[in-house]
């Protein structure tokens, strides 16, 4: 017989066997964590207000780009929508921000020698020149991944790139890179201009940034479409001489002060430790970012709402955050943690849950801290026995380009929901397709009630696992999770090798 009573809570991470000696571990009282997740359970299935709010947010708001009047009345909706849950304490977290807004841009292709000019519909990418008029043979690099940006690299310099936004035809494990990762390594070999191609059928513009930094960038980067794209690599093949493109832009870039939203839970037992949970409110202009990412922020306003109705108490804080400026560049979160750091508060962060665009989540994600997996079995089981129809599936992967990645890169540990969308819903990613059509609202409550289950499991816990990393073992762990190329791609790797 396992007999938990006499063996110390570090070796019960390790070897306890069963949900039952595991959930003893970290949970005395082992009904609490399932009382507690039946109360959610019942509170977010009758009352959840996660897709009406959204609803009304589209109608009266709009779009939610940073540094716009929509940014801004975006961040009043935040804080009054907390307010009315009974939150005393919401906040904004002002912050400095270079925000880029889009103006004209035209796309021309032309053989060279000849006048036979053809106007291709294109999309500006964000953190593109504020005026920019470039013209240069067109170079296929497809996918444009590191080794077809090498294969051509003698081609390149003073020229436009052709590139796809994803992998058309990948080879078998080969990771994607981020649009603003592929024009950094454009930039890097000399290219003028990047014309990016999307793969999604029907005439679909995207936009998005392709800074890595979140500031301007030195070469026009523009977005057309699959067909679009199709028709010019088919012109490519056909026209015996070389395909020119000009490309002329002109955005604005100014100095803006953006705000975070910030709600508060105080911990009843360790109120110096906290748990950030958060999402970014902001999104692009094309259309209301009903996915991008409203169903992750109205989310989290709402398991703030619920815990607050049900007047939960956990043992540690729970700071609700709406970003804003995620999609120039994660630069509401860069901003709180460069924040918390100059404060010496890090420490006092033992988790960040992130959701974005998170959709009716099928399991957890440890994101590559196997010291949490014995942990977050033990809440996956619990929220199974609660609700069957939860499937906990465990993943332990990183990934970088949303909010959480400057926590984590300090060594915050991060810890997800794996979701899923239909393709349809994906197919108007940052396009101006993304609306409230897309979102489904029983989903979207599976999104609220899971993930509330999460946080208040981490918050109440009398112990986590995890630690905050050292400086060495966060490098090891971003290597170890496959992130070191993308990272020093984007000049973000702090390590010297």
């Amino acid at each position: 017989m396992h007999r938990t009573f006499y063996v110390p809570r570090f070796w019960l991470v390790l070897f306890c066997f069963g949900t039952a000696s595991c959930l003893t571990a970290f949970y005395p009282d082992k009904l609490s964590l399932e009382k507690a997740f039946s109360r959610i359970n019942s509170e977010v299935v009758q009352r959840s207000r996660a897709y009406e709010t959204l609803a009304d947010a589209s109608k009266q708001v709009g779009h939610r780009l940073t540094g716009s009047l929509n940014g801004s009345r975006a961040e009043e909706y935040a804080y009054k929508l907390l307010a009315s849950y009974g939150f005393k304490d919401v906040r904004f977290e002002p912050f400095e921000v270079e925000a880029w807004t889009r103006d004209t841009v035209t796309l021309s292709i032309v053989p060279d020698r000849s006048d036979n000019f053809r106007e291709v519909a294109v999309v500006s990418l964000a953190h593109s020149p504020i005026d920019a008029h470039v013209r240069g043979e067109i170079i296929d690099v497809g996918n444009g991944l590191e080794g077809d940006f090498a294969a051509v690299k003698d081609k390149i310099k003073g020229k436009i790139v052709l590139v796809n936004i994803g992998l058309a035809a990948p080879t078998k494990g080969a990771r994607n890179l981020h649009r603003s990762e592929k024009t950094a390594l454009a930039i890097q070999h000399g290219a003028v201009g990047v014309i990016m191609v999307n793969l999604v059928a029907g005439n679909v513009l995207l936009t998005g940034t392709a800074s890595v930094t979140g500031k301007l960038i030195p070469i026009p980067s523009v977005c057309i479409s699959l067909e679009s794209g199709q028709a010019l690599r088919s012109w490519m093949q056909e026209e015996p001489s070389r395909l020119h493109a000009m490309i002329d832009m002109t955005n604005t870039s100014r100095k803006i002060r953006a705000r975070n939203v910030v709600a508060t839970i105080k911990g009843a037992k360790y109120p110096d430790e906290k748990i950030i949970v958060g999402g970014h409110l902001d999104s692009w202009d094309l259309a209301t970012g009903a996915i991008d990412n409203g169903i992750g922020s109205f989310a989290v306003m709402d398991i703030a709402r619920t815990l607050k109705a049900l007047n939960l108490k956990p043992k540690r804080t729970i700071e609700f955050v709406l970003f804003m400026g995620e999609e120039q560049g994660l630069l509401g979160s860069r901003a709180m943690v460069e924040n918390l750091k100059q404060a010496g508060q890090l420490d006092k962060v033992r988790y960040m849950m992130n959701l974005d665009m998170t959709n009716d989540p099928s399991g957890l994600n440890a994101f590559g801290r196997s010291d949490m997996v014995s942990f977050l079995n033990v809440v996956g089981e619990t929220m199974k026995r609660v609700e069957p129809a939860f499937p906990n599936h465990m993943e332990n992967q990183a990934g970088l380009h949303s909010d959480h990645q400057p926590f984590m890169l300090e060594g915050v540990p991060v810890v997800g929901m794996n979701g899923h969308l239909d393709r349809a819903v994906l197919d108007c990613y940052h396009a101006d397709c993304d609306k409230i059509n897309l979102v489904n609202a029983d989903q979207l409550k599976n999104t609220v009630r899971y993930s509330t289950m999460l946080l208040y499991a981490l918050a109440d816990a009398d112990d986590i696992p995890t630690k905050r990393q050292t400086d060495t073992q966060t490098r090891d762990y971003l290597v170890a999770q496959g992130l070191r190329t993308p990272l020093q791609i984007a000049n973000e790797w702090r390590w010297k090798e």
